[in-house]
C-alpha cells in the first residue's frame, strides 16, 4: 500500500504542517521531532516525491557525493559517514566513483545537475574548476572534502595534512632512521603534496637532507605502488623506512618488501596515513596517521545542508587534526 503524508502525520502523531516542514527542511522544528519524523518515514518506507518536488522548485532531499575511487576503504568510509549523517537530516545520496577519470567527473557532474540534487560534496582530486564554478553560477550548494578551490569561495573541509606528514617524519626520525622514502599517489593534488612537506620538513629540522630520489609516485592502486616500492627497495641506496601518503601505498610498500625478501619493520619501517580497516587486518599491523573521517563527512553534510536550507551567510574552511597510532609496522633502526 502506497504511504501518504497523512499516514506519516498520523503515526509520528504530529501534523501534515510538521511533516512538510521535515520534508522540505524548512520551520523551526527541534532535532528530536526531526528524527523522530524521520524514522516514522522510514518505518512506512514513505518517499516523497522527488520528481514532483524537482518541477515545482522544491527540495528533492537527495545529495550527491563524487568520490575518486571507492576501492579505497578511506573513501569508503567518508561514504558511509556522509550517508549516515545525511540520512538524519531526511536526505539520501547518490553516490559517484569516478575511477579518477575527469571525464567520469563530468558525466557524473551533469547526471547529479540532471537529477535537481539539493548539494553536491566533492571529494574527487581531478575535478575542473570551470566546472564548479558552472555549479555555482546555478546556484548549487557544493563543499569540498580535502580539497580547495583558492579561486572559488566554498565551503571545505579537511584534515591538516602537513602536520600529518610531520607527525609520520618525526616518529621514522626518532627510531633512528635517515633514509626515507616518499610513496605519494600523485604531485598534483594539495593533499599529497602537503603530506610530503611536512615529512621533508620534519626530517630536515633533525639534520637530515632530503634526497629528492626517494620520493615516487604510487599511483592509485596496490598494483602501481607496489611496483614503484619495488623502485626504490632495489636502488643502490635503498631506505630503511618509508612514509606512504595513504594506508593503500603503505600495503603495497610491505608487499613490495617481502616480494625482496625484506622484513618488516626489521628491515623496512613503514608508515602509512588515514587509518582505515586495512591498518588493523594487515600483518604486521600498520603505523599510520589517523584521519577523523566521521567528523570530516559530518561537517561536510552539515555545511552543506545548512547552504541549502539558507541558514548561513558566507563559506567556512575546517581544518580537522591528523593523529599519529603506532602499530608493529615501525621499529628503531638497528
Amino acid at each position: 500500500m502506497k504511504r501518504t503524508i497523512y499516514d506519516v502525520a498520523d503515526a509520528a502523531g504530529v501534523s501534515i504542517a510538521t511533516v512538510s516542514k521535515v520534508i522540505n527542511g524548512t520551520g523551526r522544528i527541534s532535532d528530536k521531532t526531526r528524527k523522530h519524523v524521520i524514522a516514522v518515514m522510514d518505518r512506512l518506507q514513505y518517499k516523497p516525491s522527488m520528481v514532483a518536488s524537482a518541477l515545482t522548485g522544491k527540495s528533492t532531499y537527495t545529495i550527491g557525493l563524487t568520490l575518486p575511487d571507492l576501492a579505497n576503504p578511506y573513501f569508503a568510509e567518508i561514504a558511509r559517514a556522509v550517508e549516515d549523517r545525511g540520512h538524519e537530516y531526511g536526505f539520501s545520496l547518490f553516490i559517484c566513483s569516478t575511477d579518477n577519470d575527469p571525464e567520469k567527473e563530468d558525466r557524473y557532474f551533469s547526471l547529479l545537475t540532471q537529477k535537481r540534487v539539493d548539494g553536491i560534496i566533492v571529494a574527487t582530486r581531478t575535478t575542473k574548476e570551470l566546472f564548479l564554478k558552472q555549479l555555482v553560477q546555478r546556484k548549487i550548494p557544493i563543499a569540498l572534502i580535502a580539497g580547495e578551490m583558492p579561486s572559488l569561495a566554498l565551503d571545505a573541509v579537511m584534515v591538516d595534512d602537513y602536520l600529518g606528514g610531520y607527525q609520520a617524519g618525526s616518529h621514522l626520525v626518532e627510531l633512528g632512521h635517515r633514509r626515507i622514502a616518499i610513496l605519494a599517489e600523485d604531485m598534483e593534488h594539495v593533499s599529497n603534496r602537503e603530506r610530503i612537506r611536512g615529512c621533508v620538513q620534519a626530517m630536515q629540522d633533525a639534520g637530515i637532507a632530503n634526497d629528492e630520489a626517494l620520493t615516487r609516485v604510487g599511483g592509485f592502486s596496490l598494483d602501481t605502488g607496489r611496483a614503484a616500492a619495488t623502485g626504490l627497495l632495489t636502488g643502490p641506496e635503498p631506505p630503511t623506512a618509508l612514509f606512504a601518503c595513504n594506508d593503500l601505498l603503505a600495503i603495497a610498500g610491505i608487499q613490495a618488501a617481502r616480494e625482496q625478501g625484506l622484513q618488516v619493520p626489521a628491515d623496512l619501517s613503514v608508515v602509512g596515513f588515514d587509518n582505515t580497516i586495512l591498518a588493523t587486518m594487515i600483518d604486521p599491523s600498520l603505523t599510520t596517521v589517523a584521519q577523523p573521517t566521521q567528523e570530516i563527512g559530518r561537517q561536510a553534510v552539515d555545511l552543506l545542508v545548512q547552504e541549502i536550507r539558507g541558514e548561513k551567510t558566507g563559506k567556512q574552511r575546517a581544518v580537522l587534526l591528523p593523529e599519529l597510532i603506532v602499530r608493529q609496522s615501525t621499529a628503531a633502526l638497528p
